[in-house]
C-alpha cells in the first residue's frame, strides 16, 4: 500500500523538481524559437531567462494551489480516492508537456507546470496523512516517513532519466517532461486494490465494519482491542464536531503551540536552503575540477545522498524518535553552513577548499535527510485530530510552497549580494529551528493522541494549570463513557 500511494504521490515532487535541470538550455532555446516564428522578435538573454524562471518557478505556485484544495478533497472523497482522483491533474499535465513541442507553444507547459505542481501540492498533504491514519502505532512514523523516501528517490530517479543518454537530450525534452505519467499510470493500476484509512472510515463516515475489514487487511491478522479502543476513543471525542476549517485554527486556543509548531518546522523545512545547495552544486563542482561531461553523473550523487539518508532516518525514527532526529538534523546543518561559507571564502586561496565545498554539499544534504526531510510530514498526523487534521495539513502545505517559491526567486540575489556568504541566512535558519524544536516541541514517538495533546495544554493554557487539568480529566471520562456505549 505505501509503494502504491507513493510511487504517484511524494515520488512525483522530486521526480518534477529533478527533471527540469536536464532540459534547460532545450527549453530556452524553444522558448526564444517560438517568438521568432510568431512575432520575428530575437528575445535578449535576460528575458529568456525570465521565461524560464517562470516555467521553473511556477510548479510552486501550483503546489500551493494543491495544498490549499487538499483539505477538502479529502474530506469529500476520503484520503485513498483523493490520491486517485489527483492524478487527473498530472495526466492533463503530462499530455500538454508531450504536445506542446508540436504545437510550437511554451505557454502549454508553463500550463502543464501548474497541473503538475497542483498534483504534487496534493499528493505531499494527502499522502503522509493517509499512511499516519492507516498505520500502526509503533510504525507510524516509519511509514510516514517513508514520504521523504520516495521524494528522495524521485529526485534520484529525475536525475537519471534526464541523463543525455536517455530523455535528456535535444530530441526528448517533451518526452521527459510527460515522463511523470508513467509513476501515476501506475498507481492507477495498483492503489484502488487497497483499503481506505480505517480511521477515516469509522471517525468521518462512522462504518465501523469497514474500519474493521480495513484494519484486517493492513495488519495480516485480527484487530488488536487496543488499537480499536484509540480509534474509537479519537471518534467520541471527535462526535458531532464537524471538520476545522484553516481559519479556525488560528483562533483555537487548544492547538496554539500544535499550529505554531507545524508552521515553523514546515516553513524551516524549505528555508533552509536544501533546495537552493541543488541549484549551487553545479558551480561548485565545476570549481572543483569536473568537467562538464562528468558534472551530470557526479550531480546524480546529490539526490543518492538524500535518498541514502532518508532510508537510514527511516530505519532510526522509531528507536531515537522524531525530537532528536529534527533537531540533530538541524545542529549537524547548522555546523555544516559555516563549514560551507568558510570554504566558499578562501575557495580561490586554497588549492583543497573547492573539495571541501563538494563534501560540504554531500553532508548537508545527508544531515536534511536524516531529520527534516521525514519527520517535517509525520507531525500534523500526530499532534492534531481528525477533523484539524485536514485544515493542518492545508497550513503546513501551504507554508512548505510557499516559502519554496520565496527562496527559488531570492537565492539567485542572495548570492549576488552576499557571495561566498549567501549560506548565512540558511545557517541562521536551521539554528532558530534546532532551538525551537528543543525548547518547546515534545517527543510524539509511541504515544497517543490524547497523551501528546495534554502534553502541549501546559503550553497553550500556561497559568491555567489546574483549570486545564480538569478539563481533560471530564474529556477522558465522556470518552471512556462513549467507549463504553460504543463497545
Amino acid at each position: 500500500m505505501v509503494t502504491s500511494a507513493a510511487i504517484g504521490g511524494t515520488l512525483q515532487y522530486g521526480y518534477n523538481l529533478a527533471i527540469m535541470n536536464a532540459p534547460t538550455t532545450f527549453i530556452q532555446n524553444f522558448v526564444n524559437e517560438t517568438f521568432r516564428e510568431r512575432w520575428d522578435i530575437q528575445l535578449q538573454d535576460y528575458q529568456v531567462t525570465l521565461i524560464w524562471t517562470i516555467i521553473v518557478s511556477i510548479f510552486s505556485l501550483g503546489g500551493f494551489a494543491g495544498a490549499l484544495v487538499a483539505g477538502p478533497m479529502t474530506i469529500r472523497f476520503g484520503r485513498k480516492n483523493c490520491l486517485l482522483l489527483n492524478n487527473v491533474f498530472l495526466m492533463a499535465g503530462a499530455l500538454l508537456a508531450l504536445t506542446s513541442r508540436a504545437a510550437q507553444s511554451f505557454e502549454m507547459i508553463i500550463i502543464s507546470r501548474i497541473l503538475v505542481g497542483i498534483n504534487a501540492g496534493v499528493s505531499m498533504n494527502v499522502q503522509p496523512m493517509y499512511f499516519g491514519e492507516s498505520a500502526p502505532k509503533h510504525l507510524r512514523g516509519a511509514v510516514s516517513l517513508s514520504s521523504a523516501v520516495f521524494t528522495a528517490f524521485g529526485v534520484v530517479l529525475g536525475q537519471v532519466v534526464g541523463l543525455r543518454e536517455i530523455l535528456g537530450c535535444e530530441s526528448c525534452w517533451q518526452y521527459l517532461l510527460a515522463s511523470n505519467a508513467i509513476p501515476g499510470l501506475i498507481q492507477l493500476l495498483t492503489l484502488p486494490w487497497f483499503p481506505e484509512s480505517p480511521r477515516y472510515l469509522l471517525i468521518d463516515r462512522g462504518d465501523k465494519e469497514a474500519c474493521m475489514n480495513a484494519l484486517r487487511r493492513l495488519r495480516g491478522c485480527e484487530v488488536q482491542s487496543s488499537e480499536l479502543d484509540e480509534i474509537l476513543q479519537e471518534q467520541a471525542e471527535t462526535k458531532g464536531v464537524r471538520p476545522s476549517r484553516p481559519w479556525e485554527l488560528f483562533t483555537d486556543r487548544n492547538v496554539r503551540w500544535q499550529l505554531l509548531s507545524v508552521m515553523v518546522i514546515s516553513s524551516a523545512m524549505q528555508l533552509c536552503g536544501n533546495d537552493s545547495i541543488y541549484f549551487y552544486a553545479s558551480y561548485v563542482f565545476q570549481e572543483a575540477g569536473i568537467s562538464d561531461e562528468k558534472l551530470q553523473y557526479v550531480t546524480i550523487g546529490t539526490g543518492t545522498c538524500e535518498f541514502t539518508a532518508c532510508i537510514i532516518c527511516n530505519l532510526l525514527i522509531e528507536r531515537k524518535g522524531r525530537r532528536l532526529m529534527l533537531m540533530g538534523g538541524y545542529i549537524f546543518m547548522t555546523g555544516w553552513a559555516v563549514v560551507f561559507t568558510v570554504a566558499l571564502s578562501f575557495e580561490h586561496k586554497i588549492s583543497w577548499m573547492p573539495y571541501l565545498s563538494m563534501a560540504c554539499i554531500f553532508t548537508y544534504i545527508l544531515s536534511f535527510g536524516m531529520g527534516p526531510a521525514g519527520v517535517t510530514g509525520v507531525l500534523p498526523t500526530e499532534l492534531f485530530n481528525q477533523t484539524a487534521r485536514p485544515a493542518a495539513y492545508m497550513i503546513a502545505g501551504s507554508m512548505m510552497w510557499i516559502n519554496l517559491f520565496i527562496v527559488g526567486m531570492m537565492f539567485p540575489f542572495l548570492v549576488r549580494k552576499l557571495g561566498q556568504f549567501c549560506f548565512v541566512p540558511f545557517g541562521a535558519v536551521c539554528l532558530s529551528a534546532a532551538l525551537y524544536v528543543g525548547l518547546v516541541l515534545p517527543e510524539t514517538k509511541g504515544k497517543t493522541l490524547s497523551v501528546i495533546t495534554s502534553e502541549f495544554h501546559k503550553l497553550n493554557f500556561k497559568g491555567q494549570e489546574k483549570q486545564g487539568t480538569s478539563a481533560i480529566q471530564a474529556q477522558y471520562q465522556l470518552g471512556e463513557v462513549c467507549l463504553s456505549t460504543a463497545l
